[in-house]
Formats: structure tokens, sequence, C-alpha cells
């Protein structure tokens, strides 16, 4: 089997699949990729048995065949080589390859490519078209709050609900949840399942800038995105999702309504001096000033800055991890955003204000204990 590409051609599309790659030591065969040539078009895929990508490109090529080809010694040839052809020769027989790239020869060992994992196929789907920016912008406000915890795989997930009326993304690790949703996007039916964060991470990352529609298939199983010459299917978790609407808070009576990267700013430098170990931010609220202070008593840090706001509802001093709500304020965009409270050991709810009608977006952070200092 031989072929000819350029290389930076070649590149490209190596490294939008190379996120799928596995370190397994148990199956060398998932550090490959796979490529396959049928009529003059390469399809290169990668794996780790959860997650699986494919994309396509033509080349130059007079015979069929398909060749597992080491993936870091690969990427790590063609980042090194200048702009030019590169051919690709491949023994059937004993899956020696040899690259020649100018005046360069290079040769390495394949494997067989009837070894390599079948690329699964999500059969019996149902199908939805989201715009790129849709799901790119859906995948950034929530990734950051799913859970690292594997005793509770639910939630080391992004939820999707599809229904006639809108599309629904949420994530939560228990201490911060994000509910992500879209009034533009419909369904033809109603549904739900568990998208896993290393798809989506993967997602996020080969989403084309310009706002082509991404084709969404899903079965019970799996989910199959689709854009360009880009595939990507991956297993569902197949857990339920904790009822998160029961701890979203209805009434909450107490509002603070500030300048985001006033308070953003203010937040990142009180929590420079509060304790590394809770990371609390103490927010009293007076009138319409705010208070922000934090404290290290074990090394006699503390800080306090002053922020006007606006603000209706009861006097409060409520406490917060500053991480989380840096965090939450960092993925928004709005100029300003509203803090919905109703009492100290009650979650708040964080709301953007303003921005497009299309887009819902709700944060939902909890509350820590305050400490008794003054």
């Amino acid at each position: 089997m031989r072929f000819i590409v350029s290389t930076s051609t070649l590149l490209k599309q190596l490294q939008a699949v190379s996120g799928a790659l596995s370190n397994s030591t148990v199956l060398p065969i998932l550090e490959n990729f796979l490529f396959e040539i049928k009529d003059g078009n390469l399809t290169i895929s990668a794996t780790d048995l959860q997650t699986s990508m494919t994309t396509s490109l033509a080349v130059e090529a007079k015979e069929n065949g398909r060749i597992a080809i080491p993936s870091r010694i690969l990427l790590d040839t063609l980042k090194s080589l200048p702009e030019q052809p590169v051919a690709f020769s491949v023994d059937d027989t004993t899956f020696a390859i040899e690259i020649s790239a100018g005046d360069g020869k290079y040769k390495l060992s394949g494997e067989n490519g009837e070894d390599f994992p079948k690329i699964p196929v999500v059969e019996n789907a149902s199908s939805v078209s989201l715009p790129a920016s849709v799901l790119a912008e859906a995948i950034n406000k929530t990734i950051f709050a799913v859970s690292n915890d594997e005793l509770r795989p639910a939630m080391t997930g992004v939820y999707c609900q599809l229904s006639t009326d809108h599309i629904t993304f949420v994530a939560t690790d228990a201490h911060k949840l994000v509910r992500y949703r879209r009034k533009d996007a419909k369904a033809a039916g109603t549904t739900s399942f568990i998208l896993p964060k290393k798809a989506l991470t993967l997602l996020k990352s080969a989403l084309p800038v310009d706002d082509v529609n991404v084709s969404v298939e899903y079965n019970n199983t799996s989910a199959f995105f689709k854009f360009g010459s880009i595939n990507l299917v991956c297993r569902l978790i197949d857990e339920r999702y904790p009822d998160y609407e029961a701890v979203i808070p209805l009434n909450n009576p107490n509002k603070l309504n500030i300048d985001r990267l006033a308070f953003l700013g203010s937040l990142s430098r009180v929590a420079i001096y509060a304790n590394k170990t809770t990371h609390q931010v103490r927010l009293k609220i007076t009138g319409s000033e705010l208070n922000i202070s934090s404290e290290d008593i074990d090394f006699a840090n503390e800080a306090h800055e002053r922020l006007s706001c606006q603000y209706e509802g009861d006097d409060i001093e409520i406490g917060f991890n500053a991480r989380f709500l840096i965090e939450m304020l960092k993925n928004l965009s709005s100029d300003e955003v509203v803090l919905e409270m109703s009492t100290p050991n009650r979650a708040g709810l964080l709301l953007p204000q303003g921005g497009d009608d299309n887009e819902d977006v709700l944060m939902l952070v909890m509350p820590v204990m305050l400490n008794s200092y003054a």
C-alpha cells in the first residue's frame, strides 16, 4: 500500500482526532491511529473504546488497504517536517512503514489494521441538528461544573434534556450546579441522556469556528456527532441523573445586582488571603454596600474590599467558596449579574443580566458555614 499526502494537511487531521487516543497498556493497539484507504480517500480513526473519532481526507493512492500506525512517533515526525508532500509505503505482510519526505526516509513498525477495534455505529438513532456555536457555548458554560467523583458516575458527565420547546444542559458536582437552556434549539421528541466529560472536551476543541450545523444522533447507549470531515461517537453514561430541579430554590427575596467584572476582580484579590483549605469568603450586604472579606487565622492573613451595588432585601451575611464563585463569574459574559439569596444556609443563584433572549443560564452555588470572626 502506498499513498502521498501533504504534511500540514495530514498533521491537522491527526491532531483533530488525537484526543481520542488511549494510553492503554492492556490494549497497546489503542495507542495507534488506524489508516484506511478506499478509492483515494484516507479515513483516520482513534479510539479508547469509550470515545472514538474519525476524519477523512483525499490522498494520492492507487490501492486500498488499512494499517495501524503508532501515534506518538508519527505526530512528532510530522510536527518537525516543513510543508511538503510525504509518501507512505506499507508492507502488507510485515506491516513495516517507510515514510519519505524530501531527502529524508523514516522507518517504523505498524500493526495489522484488522486488529484495530471496530469504530461503533449508532443504530436505530434519533437525531437533532445544532449550530456549532450553540453546542460550543453549552459545553463552555457547563463543563467546569462536572464532578470528578467516580463514585457518583452520573455526575461525571453533562446531562442533556431534549424537548420540543428547548434543549437543556446540566452539570453539577453537588457544590455548584449550572443549567444552560436554549430556547432556539428544539428536538422532534422528548428524551434525556448523560454525555461523558472526555467526549465533550474533545468536541469543544474540534468544533469549527464558522457556525456550521452539527448533526447529533443518539440511541440508548451512544451519541454520534458529525460536522465537516469529523465524526465523534461516544458511549453514554448509563446512570440516572439526580433530580436537579429539586435543589434549585424558588423563593429568593434577597437580590444583589452588581457589575460582573468588578465583583470578579474583588473576589479574586480577597480570595488570595482566604484559608487555603476552605477558600471561604464572607459577603456582608447592608443597603447598597457589599463588603467582601476573608481571613486565614493560621497565617494572620486577612483582606477586606467594599463595592457599591444595587440590593433589595434584608441585610445578609453569607459565606461562599471563592473558587466556585470566581469560576462561575468567569464563565458568564454579561456585564452585570444578579446573586439571589434567601438565608445564609440556603443555596445562592447567580444569573446573568441581559444578553441573548434565547439563552437561559442559571448557576447555583452552595454556601459554606461562616467562621465566627467579626
